[in-house]
């Protein structure tokens, strides 16, 4: 692992300590995922869960070395969960020591950085993958279903809305939240939501938002963000779609997080609402603070199997479980010989490689520069995707040309 915050709590080591007991697929037979050591700022985070574990040997990797000491202890492939910004370095550490990656979202923060990840990775024959664990939301894989079938016809425009507390901006990731924002950190689920979903062509990028509570009013630091996509289809038609993200919502929120998407089609409405799910709960004294009102059972649940069993589950923790899959099938599915093919077959999978992962790495670049223009005064930008300049041209209002981002094709 590269970082051992909240998200290896929640995803990570719930897998951690059901692999090491042992996976079976077919295409391997059975084999054991071992976690055996952490890349982190300070190490106390990694101390205490090897405490807890029992984990004797335990590589707790600190200091400017950290990720090359982990690499050095032999692993087969890397987890990158530190913060957003500090993704490629690690991840391309990773693969020059010719491991497998496994990147949070978002996987970089231009597509300059993911064209050197993308080559790097096809050099030294390597998966290189991104976590988008909302793609594998039983509600999210109804829709792709429900579009991919023809059931919905041609979507029109959608809105999606994410929700955090202000803890999570306030004392969770308070360390590195300086000039960040919500968007990026996770606006990028629905980015991926909807261009893996519907495919198209990204046109255009707008981005506003505002500041004053995470940070000062006029600082780069964000609390909230409005985005804007516009794609266009084979048809030649185009949709438009708002995402709106927030990590100042009060903590006493019913819910811990608010998830909310509504996309409107030819033929149809869906609406979905990850926080209202048929479930509500109160206990005297525990919620909506210690327990939250209403619960999300299917991302990452805690559950009393009725055989005795106490497990974690759910699709927060099945996306990890796939790319280990997908790395064994890769090490240990076939013949050598064969190896290539196999790793050609697991690169192909848009889901989550990153390769497919174009537009919503030109989505985040493109928000990240019109909040970077905005904080210096200069709001209102507009970025043009592969139109009459090229790649990633970002216009700004009283000025004649644009300024580029990404020269290539995008």
């Amino acid at each position: 692992m590269v970082g051992m915050g909240m998200i290896f709590d929640e995803t990570y080591a719930p897998f951690f300590e059901v692999a090491e007991d042992g996976l079976y697929d077919r295409s391997t037979g059975a084999f054991r995922v071992q976690l055996s050591g952490a890349a982190t700022r300070t190490g106390d985070r990694t101390a205490a869960y090897s405490k807890r574990r029992g984990l004797a040997d335990f590589g707790n990797h600190v200091g400017e070395n950290a990720i090359t000491d982990l690499l050095a202890s032999g692993i087969d492939f890397l987890c990158v969960a530190s913060p957003d910004d500090k993704h490629f370095a690690a991840a391309r550490q990773g693969i020059e020591a010719g491991r497998h990656v496994l990147i949070e979202k978002p996987s970089v923060l231009s597509l300059d950085e993911l064209d050197q990840l993308v080559a790097l990775a096809k050099e030294k024959g390597v998966l290189a993958k991104v976590v988008y664990h909302k793609l594998l939301d039983p509600d999210h894989k109804k829709l792709r279903t429900l579009v991919a079938d023809g059931v919905l016809s041609h979507v029109n425009n959608g809105y999606c809305s994410l929700l955090e507390p202000k803890s999570i901006s306030g004392s969770q990731f308070a360390a590195w939240i300086t000039g960040r924002n919500p968007g990026t950190y996770v606006a990028v689920h629905y980015l991926k939501l909807i261009d893996f979903t519907f495919g198209g062509r990204l046109k255009s990028v707008q981005c506003s938002g505002q500041r004053g509570l995470v940070g000062p009013k006029d600082g780069p630091t964000w609390d909230s963000t409005q985005l804007r996509l516009v794609y266009e289809y084979e048809s030649g038609r185009e949709a438009a779609f708002d995402i709106h993200t927030s990590w100042v919502t009060p903590d006493n929120f019913p819910g811990y997080v608010e998830q909310e998407v509504q996309f409107r089609f030819d033929n149809g409405v869906w609406n979905g609402h990850s926080r209202k799910r048929g479930v509500e709960l109160t206990v005297e004294g525990r919620t909506p603070h210690d327990l939250k009102t209403t619960i999300n059972n299917h991302y990452n649940g805690s559950f009393l199997e009725p055989w005795g069993e106490r497990s974690r589950r759910g699709y927060g923790i099945e996306v990890i479980d796939r790319f280990a899959r997908e790395v064994a099938f890769v090490e240990l599915g076939g013949e050598e010989r064969d190896r290539s093919s196999r790793l050609a077959e697991m690169a192909a999978r848009g889901y989550n490689d990153l390769s497919a992962d174009r537009q919503v790495v030109a989505a985040v670049q493109s928000m990240e520069a019109i909040l970077a223009k905005a904080a210096a005064g200069e709001p209102n930008g507009l970025v043009e995707v592969n139109g009459r300049h090229g790649g990633l041209a970002l216009f700004l209002p009283g000025r004649t040309e644009p300024e580029m981002l990404y020269q290539g094709e995008v």
